[in-house]
C-alpha cells in the first residue's frame, strides 16, 4: 500500500554568526530538531501514542539557518506573525509595517536577529529566550 508522508514544517533562524544571543538560539533549534527527529524515528518503529513525552512534544520539521536578510515579502509575513506590538522587535526603531518595511529598505541591518520562524504555523519569535522559542514551537505540536 501507497501512503504519502507529510512534508515537514520548516522552521527558519535568520541568524548573525558573531551575536552571542543568535548563537544560542541556533544551539537551541538544533537541539529541538534533533530531539525532534529522535522521536520521529521512534514512532514508526511502534505506536507510542499512550505514552507521554513532555520534553518531545514537537513533530519532526525542517530547520533553516541564514545569515541572508528576509526578503521584503518574508519581512511583511514575519511582521505579520508577531503581531503589531512586537514589531520594534524584529526591525530596529519601526513601530508600524510601514515604518519597519522602509527602515530595512534603507539599511537591512535595522532587521534585528535571532528571528526564529514557524512559516507553516503563521509564528515568529525576535529572541533568543530558550522559553519564547520553546513555547513558539510547542504550540505547534498541542494543536494536532
Amino acid at each position: 500500500m501507497f501512503r504519502f508522508h507529510k512534508t515537514l514544517d520548516i522552521v527558519t533562524l535568520f541568524h548573525k554568526a558573531g551575536s552571542p544571543a543568535s548563537t544560542r538560539a541556533a544551539t537551541l533549534l538544533k537541539q529541538i530538531s534533533a530531539n525532534a527527529t529522535e522521536t520521529a524515528t521512534e514512532d514508526q518503529a511502534s505506536d507510542h501514542s499512550h505514552q507521554t513525552h513532555p520534553k518531545r512534544a514537537r513533530q519532526e520539521f525542517e530547520l533553516n539557518i541564514t545569515e541572508d536578510p528576509p526578503t521584503p515579502d518574508q519581512l511583511k509575513t514575519i511582521l505579520e506573525y508577531v503581531g503589531k506590538n512586537r514589531i520594534s522587535s524584529v526591525v530596529q526603531g519601526a513601530s508600524t509595517e510601514n515604518e519597519a518595511l522602509k527602515k530595512f529598505r534603507e539599511n537591512q541591518e535595522n532587521f534585528k536577529r535571532p528571528v526564529v520562524v514557524d512559516w507553516n504555523n503563521g509564528k515568529a519569535v525576535a529572541s533568543d529566550q530558550e522559553s519564547e522559542i520553546l513555547k513558539m514551537l510547542e504550540q505547534e505540536s498541542s494543536k494536532e
